[in-house]
């Protein structure tokens, strides 16, 4: 019996096989599948984005109950991030809508370059996805009610406000005169567009501008704030809305937090910027959990309405 397990132990060493036939590795780096001795080499990968991971508490999950939870983490309540497409699903009855304005494309008036030229930049963008520019603007309805929703994509240029946006956000207001329509406008936004230089700085005030008709209108304005939003959006429609709200936990303000402490030489307080801490001092007027958005938007449509 002593002899055998020398024998195995010798044979698990040197890496010979079940057939005495010597293999690459040692016999304990390898497994049994189906009676077959096998390598762990052989082992197949996991499929890419089949899980993920909350960066709030480190809970994973699937991404298909990632996505049954409306992108929120079923754990801490954490929202992820995301697009207009899943907004619209959201919030739109049986995710039916129809797009409005989306022949619209950003060029390069200035032939501005950075670290790559500005119309390069863009042409890698619609490459890679199928946005036209960082705000999508769609019109359904939410638990029956009728509404216009604007919503921006982090994914193009940091949902910066550009030429396009400012475009887009102008025709959506003249859309919701005309229809009589409330307005919507989801913002997650980095700021100005800088490779627009004074054309992107040109649609605070643009934008501004068209709000001040659909007041004069007597038609609603609802300004959803989600993580982050920062920049010429606040600056402008970002905190002009008849309803500012916004999403838990996300960071909203105008500079970030790390130059603000950096400028004033001091500790910031706990939660600085984020949508709680900006509800207790009087720049939100309600914080909504995404899995009542819908719910809530038609609430407070029907009071506008009434």
């Amino acid at each position: 019996m002593k002899k055998e397990r020398e024998e195995d132990l010798e044979a698990n060493l040197t890496g010979e096989d079940v057939a005495g036939e010597e293999t690459s590795k040692p016999r304990w780096f390898r497994r049994m599948r189906k009676g077959i001795l096998t390598s762990t080499a052989d082992k197949k990968e996991t499929p890419e984005g089949l899980w993920s991971k909350c960066p709030e508490c480190s809970y994973i999950c699937t991404t298909t109950e990632l996505k049954e939870a409306l992108y929120v983490c079923p754990k801490c309540n954490y929202h992820h991030r995301i697009g207009s497409e899943e907004y619209f699903d959201i919030i739109f009855d049986d995710k039916n809508y129809t797009e409005l304005f989306d022949n619209i494309r950003s060029k390069d008036f200035l032939g501005f370059t950075d670290l790559k030229p500005y119309q390069k930049r863009l042409d890698e963008i619609h490459a890679k996805t199928d946005l036209k520019d960082s705000m999508r603007v769609a019109t359904g309805n939410a638990d029956g009610q009728g509404l216009v929703v604007a919503c921006m994509d982090f994914e193009f240029i940091g949902g910066s406000l550009g030429s396009v946006m400012g475009e887009k956000f102008s025709r959506a207001v003249d859309y919701c005169i005309e229809h009589k329509l409330p307005y919507l406008v989801i913002s997650k936004s980095g700021g100005a567009r800088m490779m627009e230089s004074a054309f992107s700085l040109m649609q605070l005030a643009k934008t501004s501008g068209k709000l001040s008709q659909l007041a004069d209108a007597g038609l609603p304005y609802i300004s959803m704030l989600t993580d982050p939003t920062f920049g010429g959006i606040s600056a402008s429609f970002g905190m002009l809305g008849d309803l500012n709200i916004a999403e838990p936990g996300a960071l909203i303000g105008f500079a970030g937090p790390r130059v603000i402490k950096e400028t004033i030489k001091r500790d910031l307080p706990e939660g600085f910027q984020r949508s709680e801490f900006l509800l207790e001092h009087g720049f939100l007027d309600f914080i909504v959990d995404r899995k009542q958005l819908k719910q809530k938007l038609a609430q407070v449509i029907s009071l506008f309405r009434k």
